[in-house]
């Protein structure tokens, strides 16, 4: 990897668009114009800031808590230990690939707005739509499984505190699932509408939150627990009694990955908040690949330590269990309760994963109205000059407040069918993940000679990363599409590649219909007069 302002494209300015520059010392400003964007969002964010808001999204206490059943389902405690670090490392690649990009186009459009410059002027447009549509569902949905995972805990931590399951605990129904993920949205919201000021210090706080969060339960839990995993059990052992059928080690294994994949998304939140972030060309980068990185390093920290309290895993899973089957609520429970007759503490516990969860959820929210105010200001969304209107303290607002209607929207579908809403969330990896990856093959493919690298490149080992980030998606696609249980019925079928392909469709028909006609791709919005 090489930092090298002498890559950036260093020509001077037009005079109309220097006097829309009045910071002409930031290069991330500087670059934005050259790219024939005003500063309309107030630039405040420094590198710490930046790098919060994709930590608090990634959110090890996040992923991890709520696919921990996953993991321990799946190959249990070698799926996710060993698998965390295979996802880790090629996540990093691909994380390594877009922060080359986000170098060089520092916008809050983001991955749309990469693959309309990579993908040459006449693939431009419907790359551009493409992406830009995969990339906003899938963060809706990213939004809508994490603010409904902290309902869904919230609901467990209602049981155990009004005594467990076996102890005649309060079992919310469904409806007030909804309920609670409807009022943690409207939180959300309101903090969203606060100035980018405001939000970065929650950003901070979450990021700070999430560090301590795990340092604290990696060490206390099993510190606690009078029952201990032997490093054996931990480092070796394989659980295939799983109850799906499913006979092959290597394919439990991979399905598996999903709890470790599924953590390692929504970095590219400090490419949406770029045009928010001082020195954006080098900063933004910076976000994408510390967040990573060290997500990767307390991630495994945090596995390693739940799981030396993990001693009988049928028992985890089982839905008759105190916590109702949520495996890791059971742990922290159990832990108190058998230690000093009281499960408070492990309640404790899960409320300082809750929070985590909550600065998650806000964060998220604060992505996508970036995602949706750039893609509007394209128009490229119905009622686009609505969406990208921003109030007296340079907030996307109504961006922010659609965002979170959606993600209300889309947890609706849990009332109806669980496997329906499973499938609607799964877009938020698979979605996601082919989002990141359309503009790295375009800058392999066919901006392979003509990309002009900013400050932060990964010189002669671009295209190399660059085809490897993009084959780790192909993979993890495939992968995430297969059966997960045999015989394979309307229950037990996977419907990712229904609700992927199904988006799909819709985004493809609606270009071939209707936007082929008049989207043309990123709109510069600094001209003469300005």
């Amino acid at each position: 990897m090489v930092w090298d302002r002498g890559g950036k494209n260093q020509s001077s300015l037009p005079s109309h668009v220097q006097e829309t520059a009045p910071d002409s010392a930031d290069s991330g400003h500087a670059r934005l114009n050259e790219l024939g964007y005003k500063q309309e969002l107030k630039r405040d964010l420094s590198v710490l800031s930046n790098f919060a808001f994709s930590f608090s999204i990634i959110s090890v206490l996040t992923g991890v808590t709520t696919l921990y059943n996953t993991g321990l389902n799946y190959g249990g405690p070698v799926s996710f230990v060993y698998g965390w670090l295979i996802s880790g490392c090629f996540t990093l690649l691909v994380g390594y690939s877009m922060a080359e990009i986000c170098s060089s186009y520092p916008t809050s459009g983001g991955l749309y707005y990469w693959s309309a410059k990579l993908a040459g002027p006449d693939w431009a447009p419907f790359a551009s739509w493409i992406t830009g549509w995969f990339n906003i569902v899938g963060q809706w949905a990213v939004t809508t499984s994490v603010d409904y995972s902290l309902a869904q805990l919230i609901t467990v931590i209602i049981l155990l505190s009004t005594g467990g399951k076996h102890g005649g605990g309060y079992e919310p129904s469904k409806y007030v699932v909804i309920a609670f993920h409807g009022g943690i949205l409207l939180v959300h919201a309101i903090l969203n509408s606060l100035p980018i000021s405001w939000l970065s210090f929650f950003g901070q706080l979450a990021a700070a939150w999430n560090v301590l969060g795990v340092f604290v339960l990696m060490i206390l839990i099993p510190l606690v627990a009078t029952e201990k995993a032997s490093p054996k059990f931990v480092f070796t052992h394989f659980n295939t009694d799983n109850g799906e059928g499913i006979g092959s080690r290597l394919y439990i294994f991979v399905l598996g990955l999903l709890m470790s994949q599924y953590t390692l998304t929504g970095y590219d939140a400090s490419a949406h908040m770029t045009e928010e972030t001082k020195n954006a060309d080098k900063n933004g980068p910076k976000g994408i690949i510390s967040s990573i990185g060290i997500s990767i390093i307390v991630g495994w920290g945090y596995i390693l330590g739940i799981t030396f309290a993990v001693t009988n895993i049928p028992n985890l899973l089982s839905p008759d269990n105190d916590a109702g089957g949520y495996a890791i609520a059971e742990i922290f429970y159990q832990a108190f309760k058998n230690r000093f007759g009281s499960g408070v503490g492990g309640i404790i516990c899960l409320g300082i994963v809750a929070v985590a969860i909550f600065f998650c959820g806000m964060s998220s929210i604060t992505s996508n109205s970036r995602m949706a105010y750039a893609f509007s200001r394209d128009g490229a969304m119905p009622f686009s000059a609505f969406w990208h209107k921003v109030n007296k303290q340079e907030v996307p607002i109504n961006a922010v407040w659609m965002s979170a209607a959606i993600a209300f929207c889309m947890a609706l579908t849990s009332l109806g069918s669980l496997v329906a809403f499973q499938a609607m969330v799964s877009i938020a990896t698979i979605g996601l993940y082919i989002a990141y990856a359309l503009p790295i093959f375009f800058r392999v493919t066919l901006a392979r000679k003509s990309f002009t690298p900013g400050p932060f490149n990964l010189g002669r080992y671009s295209v190399v990363v660059g085809w490897i980030a993009v084959l780790w998606v192909a993979t993890i696609s495939v992968l995430f599409s297969l059966p997960v249980a045999y015989p394979i019925t309307k229950e037990t079928l996977n419907y990712t590649p229904v609700a992927v392909g199904g988006l799909l469709i819709l985004t493809v028909s609606s270009w071939i219909l209707s936007a082929r006609h008049w989207f043309r791709g990123p709109v510069t919005n600094i001209n003469s007069s300005s």
